[in-house]
């Protein structure tokens, strides 16, 4: 019998400048969750071609998304900080599951539908399995929990079909093997290898949108650097972006209803409560009534209280390539250390000759 351990697996893929939104929405919900859990964070490089094959930068890019990582307070001695590619099972258990997953599952993925958009028979075949992919991510580790957005919680739920198809169509071989865990998968009850991962979600989603349009998300990819906040900006150009940051030309409201069809003012107080860790409406209580001249000041003061000592850490941790270089590799040797146990479980699982 084969006991499957308490484990978060998380990764973000190293395409452009980490922003406000990222740190907000991700990075700093896995600081808290080392609290609580063994956690394993990943820049996956790997994923950051499924789009686009060619980047000026990618090294550069994953050291920088690892810098956030450690600057944010992601601890790489209790944890594992790594990057995907240098562990060749995401690959290996990828492939498996590319035999797992039916057609028709990938067909209905929304975000390759938006990615590939009216062109999809010139999308890339890694684009269309990238879900795949990231089911390997995960269950590679055998991870229990994962922390999702709006956008993944899709490709969780193919994680988590994939993982049920694989444990009923092996599950005579996985109890043959003395892997199995007794888990329920629709109405039958297998021998299980994989988790049914479950998502963490943790307190009210925080959506940043940009500086220079309420309507659009903070994008890596805006060709305003104005309309964003990025982690790697000193103390300066954070007062600046937001004292430049659109509004309304009226007061902010008192109650949260003030709030509607005002998406700027609703993005900054958005913003303020989130780095504050209060709610809306508590900050629209002190603040209600006030102009935005009043009100920039103070979110300017606590963004740099925030963000500036992230910042200056992530520019000295660049600074020291080597450092950031030595985390990965440490990372990546006790990452593939799980791997390669679950990956020798599968191809026993399956009756792959490895010896």
């Amino acid at each position: 019998m084969s006991d499957i351990t308490p484990r978060v697996f998380s990764g973000v893929q190293p395409t452009g400048n980490l922003h406000l939104g990222n740190y907000l929405g991700a990075i700093r919900k896995f600081v808290a969750l080392q609290e609580s859990h063994d956690c394993i964070y990943c820049v996956v490089d790997l994923h950051s071609i499924t789009a686009q094959l060619v980047h000026d930068d990618l090294r550069g890019q994953t050291r920088s998304i690892t810098a956030a990582f450690l600057a944010a307070g992601i601890d790489p001695q209790q944890h594992i900080v790594f990057n995907q590619s240098r562990v060749s099972g995401h690959a290996e258990l990828a492939w498996v599951f590319n035999c797992v997953a039916r057609i028709g599952w990938m067909n209905r993925m929304t975000q390759f539908k938006e990615k590939a958009g009216k062109d999809r028979e010139n999308a890339s075949l890694g684009l269309l399995a990238y879900p795949s992919l990231m089911a390997a991510d995960i269950l590679l580790y055998r991870a229990t929990h994962v922390p999702v957005g709006d956008d993944q919680k899709q490709h969780l739920e193919l994680t988590r079909d994939i993982a049920a198809k694989f444990n009923n169509d092996f599950s005579d071989k996985i109890a043959a093997a003395g892997l199995g865990v007794p888990m329920q998968v629709d109405d039958e009850r297998v021998d299980g290898y994989f988790p049914i991962t479950e998502p963490l979600i943790e307190g009210p989603a925080t959506r940043v949108m940009s500086l220079k349009d309420g309507s659009k998300k903070m994008s890596k990819s805006d060709p305003s650097d104005l309309s964003r906040i990025n982690l790697t900006d000193d103390a300066d150009a954070i007062s600046r972006k937001i004292r430049k940051a659109r509004t309304d030309p009226d007061a902010l409201p008192s109650e949260l209803d003030g709030l509607t069809g005002r998406p700027e003012a609703d993005n900054l107080v958005g913003i303020y409560a989130a780095l504050a860790e209060r709610s809306k409406a508590e900050i629209l209580a002190e603040f209600g009534g006030r102009q935005f001249s009043e009100f920039k000041p103070a979110m300017a003061e606590l963004a740099v209280e925030k963000l500036a000592p992230v910042s200056a850490e992530m520019r000295r941790l660049l600074a020291e390539p080597d450092h950031i270089d030595a985390v990965l590799r440490d990372g990546g040797e006790r990452a593939g250390a799980i791997a390669e146990a679950t990956i020798n479980d599968v191809k026993d699982i399956i009756g792959l000759l490895r010896d």
